[in-house]
This record gives C-alpha cells, structure tokens and sequence, in this order.
C-alpha cells in the first residue's frame, strides 16, 4: 500500500522495527496484492500492509494488526477520475470509456467500481469498451492524466496525497465522483507467523509509532497521523460490497 517504494522511507521503517522488536527485520514488496497476500496467509511472512478486499477475503486466516490514520480517522474514499477537461458529471456518462483499474484485489480500485456496476445491472466488460489493470494507484493516476485511460478508478488517499507532493502529475484529471467513507487499508497479520511475534506485538510497533521521533519520519512521508487498533467490523462494508458482487455473479 505504499505510495512508492522509496528507499529511504523502507530503510527507516525497517530500522524503527527492528529496534522495537529487538530483531533483524526483513521488508519485502511485491508488484501485486496477490503476491503478498499469498504470502500472508500461507504464514511465510509475519505482517503486510493490505488492501481492505484481501483481508475481507481472507478474514478467517487474518488477524487485524492495525489500520493507518488519515486526516484525524481510519476511513478512506475510492474515486473515480477523468480528464480535468472532460464535461461528464456522472459515472453513467463513463460508458463506453477505456477504464484504468488498480488492481483485481483492490477495494478502491477496483470492488467499488464494480459494485457500482452491479448496480446498474452491468460489468466492467460491458460497461466500458476497454478496462485494464495498472497495478499501482500511481499508474492509475498516469493513465488518465497521459490519455492512456479515458477515466479510472483509484484510491483517494493516493490521489490526495499525490495532488499535494506531485501537483503536476494529478492536475491533468479530476475526481468525478467519491464512495461512502470505508476502512483504510489495514496493516494484518497470518494466523500463523515465522517469527511468533504476538498481535499485540506487532500492533504496539505501529500505534507507538506517532510517538517515536525516527517513526514519525514514516508518518510524515506517507501523510498519515499513526496507526490505531480497530474492531474487524470496519470493514463490514467492504465485505458486503464484495459479497453482494459475488451473489450477481
């Protein structure tokens, strides 16, 4: 869920861990959610920072860690963008359109999206001429800002965060339209782990860190407040969006 794989930003989080846990700590990126979640919940790696719709997927082999705060709350909005010139004023005038999708597992880009489709009796192969899959928020972003895309599905706190450290890269699109406030991408671990480090454990890393100076650089990169421990039931709408997609088919 990171916004890039910045070196520094991974060389001072890795840092902030292993002297928390008192234990050399490896951080691994993968190119897709799959890919980690995968790795998640067949127990080869400890903890992943994931999308809303893997955990939800997986809830039974997860357990919640923490969940990042943005702007004071846990929620976030997927958006739907498009060409900063382009005169649609709602998602029904997307049709026909080259749509840019994030990520198959992606709550905000790509369930929201297509629970709306369902509910207008439709699917992205149907709805839009052309869809595809960028594999990064980022990439999104570039599609549509580029005309690679005609319009995109991408995650808010992404493109606000991108609208302020690279203006230039957002301001050729526009949001077009928001969803209802869901559950930030949660930091979750497998039911069982390599290192045996506890929940508690690992969620104590990430709630401390807005109160250790060398983790606040994190934080600040990444414009988030800290992390917070949650209830699983903020991300029940997530969950029903993907089982009301499901039970259409």
């Amino acid at each position: 869920m990171l916004l890039t794989s910045d070196l520094e930003l991974l060389a001072t989080l890795r840092s902030y861990l292993e002297r928390i846990w008192s234990r050399e700590v490896q951080i691994l990126t993968r190119r897709t959610y799959q890919e980690i979640t995968l790795l998640l919940v067949n127990g080869q790696i400890d903890a992943a920072w994931i999308c809303g719709y893997p955990y939800v997927q997986f809830r039974e082999q997860l357990d919640l860690v923490a969940v990042p705060v943005w702007n004071g709350r846990p929620l976030y909005q997927s958006y739907v963008i498009v060409d900063a010139r382009r005169k649609a004023g709602s998602f029904e005038d997307l049709k026909s359109d080259t749509h840019a999708f994030s990520d198959p597992d992606s709550n905000s880009g790509f369930l929201v999206t297509r629970a709306l489709l369902t509910d207008l009796r439709s699917k992205p192969e149907d709805f839009f001429r052309h869809h595809f899959f960028t594999y990064g928020h980022r990439n999104v972003v570039r599609a549509v800002a580029s005309g690679l895309a005609d319009s995109g599905s991408v995650d808010g706190y992404v493109w606000e965060v991108l609208s302020v450290v690279e203006p230039d890269l957002t301001a050729p699109t526009r949001v077009l339209r928001k969803s209802e406030w869901l559950g930030f991408p949660p930091v979750a671990c497998g039911k069982s782990r390599p290192s045996g480090l506890s929940v508690d454990a690992l969620a104590a890393a990430f709630v401390g860190m807005s109160s250790d100076p060398e983790a606040r650089r994190v934080l600040q990169m990444l414009h988030l407040d800290g992390f917070t421990r949650s209830d699983p039931s903020l991300f029940d709408t997530i969950a029903a969006k993907m089982n009301y997609v499901r039970s259409v088919g």
